[in-house]
C-alpha cells in the first residue's frame, strides 16, 4: 500500500490554521489592579477559572524599573500592582472588577488593611474606554450601595514593570510567613465587615 506524503505547504497551512484557532479560543487579554499588598493579590485572583497567570509588580509612577525599596519608602509614584493576563471567553473584565472591589476596602485613603501609604492606595486601571466605562458603571453603584465616596484612584494605564523574584508566587512560596502576615495585617475580618 503506497503511503500518501502530506506537501509541505499544506502542512504550513495546516499548523497556521490550528495556531489561529487556538489563538481565537484563548482571546489573551491583560488587566491592571492594586489592592494593597500585591502578594494578596495574586492568591486572590489566580483562584479563578480563565485566570491565566497574575504577576506582581509596580505601576503608575515616574520611575523606569524601580525597586520594590524604592516604591515603598521613595517618592517613584507607582503602587504594588498585579498584572492579570486571561481568557477573556472564561472570565470579563467585568468579573474581574467585581472580584477586585469584594478584596479591597474602596473606603480607605490611607492605603489598604495595615500597609499604609500612597504605593498601597488602590487603583483600578484601563486600557481603553469600554473599560472605563465598566469601572464608572460600577464605582456608581457601589456609591449608592454603600452611600459613601469610593476613594479608589482609577488610572489609565501606562506602563507595568515586573516586581523582584521573591515577590512572584509569594503566598505559595512562603506560605507560612504569608498567612502569619495576612492575619496580623486582618484584611479577612476588614472584607467581612465591609462585604458581608
Amino acid at each position: 500500500m503506497k503511503k500518501k506524503i502530506i506537501k509541505p505547504k499544506y502542512l504550513l497551512i495546516f499548523i497556521l490554521f490550528i495556531y489561529a484557532d487556538f489563538s481565537y479560543a484563548q482571546n489573551i487579554k491583560k488587566a491592571y489592579f492594586a489592592g494593597g499588598c500585591f502578594w494578596c493579590m495574586e492568591e486572590v485572583f489566580e483562584k479563578n477559572n480563565g485566570i491565566i497567570e497574575v504577576v506582581s509588580g509596580y505601576s503608575g509612577g515616574k520611575t523606569k524599573n524601580p525597586t520594590y525599596k524604592e516604591v515603598t519608602y521613595g517618592d517613584t509614584g507607582h503602587f504594588e500592582v498585579i498584572e492579570i493576563k486571561y481568557n477573556s471567553n472564561i472570565i470579563s473584565f467585568k468579573k474581574l472588577l467585581d472580584i477586585f472591589w469584594v478584596n479591597i476596602d474602596p473606603f480607605d485613603a490611607q492605603g489598604q488593611f495595615c500597609d499604609k501609604g500612597y504605593s498601597y492606595r488602590s487603583v483600578v486601571f484601563y486600557s481603553s474606554e469600554s473599560e472605563n466605562l465598566l469601572i464608572k458603571e460600577s464605582v456608581n453603584q457601589l456609591e449608592k450601595k454603600f452611600n459613601k465616596k469610593i476613594v479608589t484612584y482609577v488610572r489609565k494605564f501606562d506602563k507595568f514593570y515586573k516586581a523582584e523574584d521573591y515577590h512572584q508566587d509569594y503566598y505559595k512560596n512562603n506560605f507560612i510567613n504569608y498567612l502569619i502576615y495576612k492575619n496580623r495585617c486582618g484584611r479577612v475580618n476588614t472584607l467581612k465587615k465591609i462585604w458581608d
